[in-house]
C-alpha cells in the first residue's frame, strides 16, 4: 500500500492555483465531437484519467478496434455504452473490478428499447457488456426514473439528436443531480441543438451537431477542496484560476455552501478570490445535496472539523460511486471521534468532536479519488497520512502539487 504524510507548519492559506480542467464539460464534448460531422479542437481539455481514458477509447473505435477497457471510468463508461449502441460492428465494453459492481441495467434496458443489441458478459445489470449492431426501432418516447445517476440520462441525451425521429424523455420522480442534465444540454445547445424541457419532460428533435472550437474552463469540484481548507485555515488570501462567475457547473454551488462556514468568494482579474469573513457560524448545518452530490464529502469532512452538527441529505447516488462514499466517510471520520447516524441516503453529524490524535492518523480511500482530497484538509488542523494517494488522478492529477506549491509538507511513505 502507498502511502503520503501530508502537514503543515501553519494554518494560513495564500497563493494562486491553476485548477485543472472540469472533467464533466470534457468527457461531454468528446461524445459530441466524436457525434459531430466534422472535427473540431476541444481546448484546454482536462488532464483526468477519466477524460484520457475516453478520448483513448474513441481513438481506439476510428481505429477499428473492438474490445475497450475503461477501468474506473464511470462516465466512461456510461457514454460509450450509450454511444455505442447505435453504432455499426460488434463492441465489447469492460472495466475494473469494482466497475463491475456499478450498476448499469437501467441505461441498458432503456436503450435495448430503442433497438440497441445488449448482453451481459458476466452478471445481469453489470458491466461487462457485449454491444452488437442495433435493431431498426422507431421508438422514441421513453419513461425513465428520474432519480438515477445522470450520466444515464445525459448519456441519452448525447446520442438523442442522431435518432431518426429524435427522442422524449420522461423523468419519473423528482430529478437528481440536474444541474449535471442541464450542464449536458447546455453544451448540446451550444454545439446547434435545440431542445425543450418542459417539467419532467426532455424532447430532442433529430438534427446534427454543429462544430465550433471550444475552451473548457476549470473544475468547480476541483475548487470545492480549497473552499474547505479556507474553511479551516486562519488567514486566508487564496485566487484561483480558470473559473467562469455564471457557470454551468452545478457544483459552483459550493461558493454559496462555504460562505455559510466563513469563506468569502470574489472574481477578481480574472481570478476566484476565497478569503475569510468573520460572521458567526451555524450551530447546525442543513443541507440537500441532490443537487451536487459530489460535493457531500468535502462538506462532511469540512464541518466535522469545524465541530459544527448537520443533516446531511439527497446522497443516495453516494452508494453507487467509486466506493460506497457515505460508509466510507462513516469509518474514516471514526478515527477522529467524529460520529456519523447513516441511512440509504443520509448522514445526521455530530459536532464539536473532532479529535485531534497525538498519532498521526492513516485514512483510507477506498480507491475514490474525492476521499482523498476530502480528507487532505484535515492537514491544516494535524498531521495525517493519505492512504493510495494517486487515486487523484482520476479527476486531479496534479493535486498534491499543488498543495505543496501552498505550503503542505508531502512525504512519500514506503
Amino acid at each position: 500500500m502507498s502511502l503520503i504524510s501530508l502537514s503543515k507548519k501553519d494554518t494560513d492559506l495564500h497563493g494562486e492555483i491553476q485548477l485543472n480542467a472540469s472533467k464533466s464539460i470534457s468527457n461531454r464534448l468528446l461524445i459530441i465531437k466524436a457525434l459531430s460531422p466534422k472535427p473540431f479542437n476541444i481546448l484546454n481539455l482536462s488532464s483526468a484519467d477519466d477524460t484520457v481514458c475516453l478520448e483513448a477509447l474513441l481513438k481506439d473505435f476510428n481505429e477499428e478496434k473492438t474490445t475497450f477497457d475503461t477501468g474506473a471510468a464511470g462516465t466512461t463508461f456510461r457514454f460509450l455504452t450509450a454511444f455505442f449502441a447505435f453504432q455499426i460492428g460488434k463492441q465489447i465494453l469492460t472495466g475494473s473490478k469494482r466497475m463491475k459492481q456499478r450498476p448499469i441495467g437501467i441505461l441498458v434496458d432503456a436503450l435495448t428499447k430503442l433497438g440497441a443489441n445488449i448482453i451481459y458478459l458476466e452478471k445481469e445489470g453489470y458491466p461487462p457488456l457485449e454491444i452488437g449492431e442495433p435493431m431498426p426501432n422507431e421508438l422514441n418516447e421513453l419513461i425513465i426514473p428520474a432519480n438515477i445517476s445522470s450520466q444515464f440520462i445525459s448519456a441519452l441525451l448525447l446520442i438523442a439528436p442522431q435518432r431518426r425521429r429524435g427522442l422524449k424523455l420522461i423523468l419519473d420522480g423528482e430529478i437528481v443531480s440536474l444541474p449535471y442534465l442541464k450542464m449536458t444540454l447546455d453544451l448540446m445547445k451550444e454545439f446547434g441543438i435545440d431542445y425543450t424541457f418542459t417539467e419532467n419532460i426532455i424532447e430532442v428533435a433529430n438534427q446534427h451537431y454543429t462544430p465550433k472550437d471550444h475552451k473548457v474552463e476549470s473544475d468547480w469540484s476541483a475548487a470545492s477542496y480549497y473552499y474547505a481548507m479556507a474553511a479551516l485555515s486562519n488567514d486566508c488570501d487564496l485566487s484561483l484560476l480558470g473559473l467562469k462567475e455564471s457557470s454551468i457547473q452545478g457544483d459552483s454551488c459550493i461558493k454559496d455552501i462555504m460562505y455559510n462556514l466563513g469563506v468569502t468568494s470574489t472574481f477578481k482579474d480574472g481570478k476566484l478570490v476565497l478569503a475569510k469573513h468573520q460572521n458567526k457560524k451555524p450551530d447546525f448545518f442543513k443541507y440537500d445535496f441532490t443537487s451536487c452530490p459530489d460535493l457531500a464529502q468535502t462538506v462532511c469532512v469540512t464541518l466535522a472539523c469545524l465541530g459544527i452538527s448537520a443533516s446531511l441529505t439527497g446522497l443516495s447516488t453516494l452508494r453507487i460511486k467509486e466506493t460506497d462514499r457515505i460508509e466510507a466517510l462513516k469509518n474514516e471520520l471514526e478515527k477522529v471521534a467524529v460520529k456519523l447516524e447513516v441511512s440509504q441516503d443520509s448522514i445526521l453529524q455530530e459536532g464539536a468532536v473532532f479529535n485531534k490524535k497525538d498519532t498521526t492518523v492513516t485514512f483510507e480511500t477506498y480507491e475514490d479519488h474525492r476521499m482523498a482530497m476530502a480528507f487532505a484538509c484535515i492537514a491544516l488542523l494535524t498531521n495525517i497520512r493519505i492512504a493510495e494517494p494517486e487515486v487523484v488522478k482520476k479527476s486531479y492529477p496534479q493535486f498534491w502539487a499543488d498543495l505543496n506549491h501552498l505550503g503542505f509538507n508531502i512525504l512519500k511513505e514506503s
